[in-house]
């Protein structure tokens, strides 16, 4: 079927990664090309083409009819069309209800809900059922002694927004996973429902798919956020995007009414453009492209098909890829290892040094393990709280952000797109209370932590 085959086409590409170091190699699924050119003019311009872009624009189409009475033309402008280094693309996939905050678990709930009924939403007539290809094997949590505490007071909070989530005791936690050195394990949380991992690829192509069948537009080319001017009322106000166009020694300014940052890891630098007053990037959106990798190894003696995905003590974290004995995994540095984001190469010594000695310390038969491949790709981290920032600017009034997630904005991308599609319509929030995630916080010095963060 269509969807089960761009699945595969996606997970193959993504597999050849290391030794192209292409992404997806400039194949574009047919019915989705961008337009040549962009509009002369669009209600509302989403800058960034990866899942939480589409999602937007695909949640303006849908509340179109129940707010807007004209159709409202809005356009995606996404710089790299062949995705080689889209975060959405390059990342594992994972989906869990696990969060501390609990607008995410809200959100994630939100997007489980979206993703179960999936072909509701985004099927297309005349096609094969979307099939993102869902592993229902959960996310477990382990908790040290120090953290132990943490770890119950976040389920606790999980379970009270209906996440079916197990506290599970050393003892148990053995009995269920034989596998696991439990030596350093003082508590672990086990999600049991709407938890694992699904194909990123899948879910990005599905949202373009429906939105263009909707009348969205699209082109390739890389946006400014120029055009500021002051009306005499209130904020100021960006009136007209500019976009270069790749084949093009001009950018074309785009009249629009709306813009939408939706730029991922790009964000914060998008708004420090050339164009905008500095006095308006104050204070600046804290969003920063972070290089992180991905490894793949195979291990035929290793977890089987009961293998969820794993968060060690340590940070570490590995999920089963397939059912061949092969698997996935990766780990985020301290702050001050932080590797150079100009480019996605691989420090491979990172697994040998790093990554390698806390996997072979979980799970004894990881020592045997044989490296297959690797990739990195980009978290929109937002260096404030680790949390995405939803929401109109504080200064530019027709500026809104998705962005900043921090590494879950795959899973949270149905939300956020409905989110900011709601104050786009009508101004607030509707479907879900996420006024905390605005960029108030960021004004005012208060961040909201999120210690899920993987």
């Amino acid at each position: 079927e269509l969807g089960q085959t761009l699945g595969r086409i996606g997970k193959t590409l993504r597999d050849q990664l290391p030794a192209a170091g292409s992404g997806l190699g400039g194949w574009t699924p047919p019915g989705t090309h961008p337009d040549p050119r962009p509009p002369d003019e669009a209600d509302v311009v989403v800058v960034g083409g990866g899942v939480v872009g589409w999602s937007v624009a695909y949640w303006l189409k849908v509340l179109e009819g129940r707010y807007w009475r004209h159709g409202m033309r809005v356009l995606v402008v996404e710089r790299d069309p062949t995705y080689s280094r889209a975060s959405t693309v390059l990342s594992v996939g994972g989906i869990r209800q696990q969060f501390s905050l609990l607008e995410n678990i809200q959100m994630s709930r939100f997007s489980a809900s979206f993703l179960r009924d999936i072909n509701e939403h985004l099927g297309m007539p005349n096609e094969p059922p979307i099939d993102i290809q869902f592993q229902p094997s959960g996310y477990l949590f382990l908790a040290s002694t120090e953290g132990a505490a943490e770890l119950e007071a976040t389920v606790q909070l999980q379970r009270g927004e209906g996440a079916q989530v197990a506290l599970l005791s050393p003892t148990q936690l053995k009995e269920k996973f034989p596998w696991i050195n439990t030596e350093d394990v003082a508590v672990a949380s086990y999600g049991l429902e709407d938890e694992g991992w699904f194909d990123p690829w899948t879910l990005l192509n599905a949202f373009r798919r429906k939105a263009t069948s909707m009348g969205v537009h699209n082109c390739s080319g890389e946006a400014l956020p120029t055009g500021v001017h002051d009306p005499p009322t209130s904020k100021s106000h960006v009136c007209a995007p500019q976009i270069y166009m790749p084949d093009s020694l001009e950018y074309q300014p785009v009249a629009c009414s709306i813009v939408v940052n939706a730029a991922g890891a790009w964000a914060g630098k998008l708004l420090e453009a050339d164009g905008l007053p500095g006095e308006l990037c104050q204070p600046p959106l804290p969003i920063q492209p972070r290089k992180r990798y991905v490894f793949s190894w195979h291990c035929p003696d290793g977890p089987g098909l009961s293998c969820p995905f794993v968060v060690d003590t340590s940070g570490a974290y590995f999920r089963r890829d397939g059912i061949a004995g092969n698997y996935l995994g990766g780990m985020s540095p301290p702050e001050e290892e932080e590797p150079d984001p100009s480019d996605l190469s691989v420090d491979h010594d990172y697994f040998q040094e790093q990554l390698w000695p806390r996997l072979a310390r979980r799970v004894s038969a990881f020592e045997s393990l044989r490296v297959r491949g690797a990739w990195a790709g980009y978290y929109d981290y937002n260096t404030f709280d680790q949390n995405g920032v939803l929401g109109p600017h504080h200064r530019l009034k027709n500026l809104f952000v998705a962005a900043g997630f921090s590494g879950h904005g795959l899973q949270h991308a149905p939300a956020a797109g409905r989110a900011v599609a709601e104050l786009v319509m009508k101004g607030r929030f509707e479907s879900l209370d996420l006024r905390r995630l605005g960029w108030a916080r960021v004004v005012d010095g208060q961040p909201l932590p999120e210690a899920g963060v993987v």
